[in-house]
Parts: structure tokens; sequence; C-alpha cells
């Protein structure tokens, strides 16, 4: 039985990855969500501007890790430091979670929270907060597990799916449609089957819940997780320092994602559509759509030109000219010490790229 509902509504921003398919823009320590990739300032800040009409600053929390504290207190001045939370090793999402509601839970034991990425382009701000806001409504004193889905515009094979099922109850005027199942990354043929079924959404790793909704279904389900997150709780509550206690328990705690954990699990998991524009810009060809592009297709920041070429990217800085003669599909991105050149189609393999660099100690300090 859930406590009484509660008025606060806290959004936990996750804000730890490494974002390597954007290197070599993209660094340990400055990664995807820290840079500009789309628009005129980081993702993060992007993410953090849209959420005051949902939540107060002091009401969001950012996760993210050692190296990228420092550079996300700097790009998120309206957020009071201390709700930058510095993970000391990254143990997927369940964890993140898990330290999400705990810390939310301190505040207020009986609040509702969003988890949100820090990296996704979301341009219609209002329509964004009218979803999450009716989600906020759906999951308030009761045992739901909400999550907000994407309507697919294309057999994507890059991304999750999630399948609904009939209408289980409206908020604030907006169907919540009960979860079939979760599926992970199809091949085309079944992406295209669930494109044209109309029953199937892109999983956009958006979550909302309640502190008692989603502390339950960790104890539930990854009961060895929740013994850790139990772990940081008494030793915060016995006084301790919140760096010093998640450098004790951290660690220890399961590596596994909220989807496998959880969500797949669950018998009280519930979606909503998003009626927002959204793209997750997963890789460098992703950022096309959001530039203008010369008569050919060449999408160009920085200094950069393109002679009898079509459908190339180039990103430089502005004091170093790219110049490209006779291709197309490629991407040439270019930084004061490193610069890539590949085909558009092979953009997913520059995360293996930046793996095998390294394993090689020349190149480490580029990473």
């Amino acid at each position: 039985m859930l406590a009484p509902m509660s008025n606060q509504r806290f959004v936990v921003i996750m804000a730890g990855g490494k974002g390597e398919r954007f290197w070599p823009q993209s660094r340990l320590a400055r990664p995807k969500q820290l840079l500009p990739i789309v628009g005129d300032s980081p993702m993060i800040t992007q993410t953090v501007e849209r959420l005051p009409k949902l939540v107060p600053y002091e009401n969001i929390l950012v996760l993210t890790n050692r190296e990228q504290r420092a550079a996300v207190v700097e790009a998120c001045p309206m957020l009071p430091p201390e709700n930058i939370v510095a993970e000391p090793i990254g143990r997927d999402t369940a964890a993140a979670v898990g330290l999400a509601a705990l810390l939310v839970g301190r505040r207020d034991p009986n609040a509702t929270l969003a988890m949100l990425p820090a990296d996704h382009v979301i341009h219609n701000t209002e329509a964004f907060c009218e979803v999450l806001s009716a989600a906020f409504a759906a999951a308030e004193g009761a045992e739901r597990l909400l999550t907000v889905g994407i309507h697919p515009t294309e057999p994507a094979t890059g991304f999750g799916y999630i399948q609904k099922g009939d209408v289980a109850t409206r908020a604030e005027g907006r169907e919540v449609y009960a979860v079939k199942r979760f599926v992970e990354k199809p091949d085309l043929e079944t992406a295209k089957s669930y494109l044209a079924s109309g029953d199937y959404l892109w999983n956009a790793g958006m979550f909302v819940w309640s502190v008692p909704a989603i502390r339950h279904a960790i104890r539930k389900y990854v009961p060895e997780l929740d013994a850790g997150l139990v772990a940081i709780e008494n030793d915060l509550a016995a006084g301790g320092e919140l760096d010093a206690t998640l450098e004790k328990h951290f660690p220890g705690l399961k590596k596994i994602s909220i989807d496998y954990a959880v969500m797949e699990k669950a018998d009280n998991v519930f979606t909503m559509t998003a009626t927002f524009d959204w793209d997750d810009v997963g890789a460098w060809p992703a950022i096309v759509k959001h530039m203008a592009c010369d008569e050919a297709g060449n999408a160009i920041r920085g200094a950069g030109t393109v002679k009898d070429g079509k459908n190339n990217l180039i990103v430089s800085t502005d004091d170093h000219l790219v110049a490209v003669l006779g291709t197309e599909d490629l991407i040439v991105v270019h930084t004061p010490d490193a610069t890539l050149v590949c085909p558009k189609s092979r953009a997913q393999q520059i995360k293996a790229l930046v793996t095998d660099l390294g394993k090689d100690e020349r190149w480490k300090k580029l990473l």
C-alpha cells in the first residue's frame, strides 16, 4: 500500500554516458551531453532548461560521474551544486534509478520523480511539459511504473520497442496504456512489422514513478540491489557524507539496466505516447537533420567547404578549414588534437574505433 499522495515532484537527469560515437569531439571528461551537438548550448543545459514549468530548479538532480561532475556544474549554474551527484563508478541504469529514488526519498518519501536522459533533442518544450505533467499525475498515489514512448516514424533497428496494450486509465486528458512487453532492438523486417502494427513505441528511456513504487519494484525484482541501497540509506541516516558513502557501497551494487531488472518483469508498467518531437541523436549522421544543408545535401559546421561532393558532414573549428573534394556520404570531424574521417554508413562503428584507441598508450589521452 502506497503512502498518501505527495505534491512534490522531482526530475533526475542521467548524465554519465561517454558519447563515444561522437568522438573526437566527445571525450570522457566532456562527452556528448556536455557539448552543443545540436543547438548552441550543451545538451544537458538544454535538458535542464526545459524543466522549470514542471519542477523548480531545486527539485532537479543530476547523476553523473567524477570525471564529468565539474563540467556538469559549469553547464548547469541554475542548479544547486549539491544536486549534482557523482557516482564513483558506472553500475548501469538500475543502480542509477535506485540511487535517484533514495536521494529523492530523503527529501520527500512520497515524492514522484521522472528519470530523463541528458542528451535528447526536443524542440517542442510546451508539449514535452504537458506529457510529463500527465505522466506525473498518472504515477502519483498509484503503484504505476510509467514510461514515455515515442511514436515510430521509421522501422528503426537502433531502438528498443514497447508494445502497448489497452487503455488502462487517463491522466490530464491523455491515454495511459498498459504495457504488453518490452522488446530489444529488432532486425529490419521485425521493425517493419512493428511499424505496420501501430502497437509499438520506441523506448526512449524516460520514466516516471513514485518513490514507494520504484523502491518496492527494486526490492521485489532485484533484492541484491535493494540490499546495497539500504546500506547506503542507513549510512546516510547515521550522518555519513554522501561521496564517502557512495565510495563505500556503490561499486558493489548489481550492474544491470532498469529495463532488464524491473521493467521487463513487472506487471504494473504503463506507457504514454509522446506528442512532442524527439531525437536521441545517437551518432554523427543524426545531427544532419538539425542543420542547414547546401543544395547537394552537404552539412557544414565551422570552417568547411565541399567541391563536387554530396551528402557529406563536416564539423570543424572556425579557424581550421576542412576542404572535401569529390566525395559523398562522408563524415569529417576536426578538433585541435584529432581528426575523424569515415563513411556515414560506418558511424556506429566509431565506438569500436574508440575502444581500439584506448588500447594504445599513445592515444589514451585523446579519449
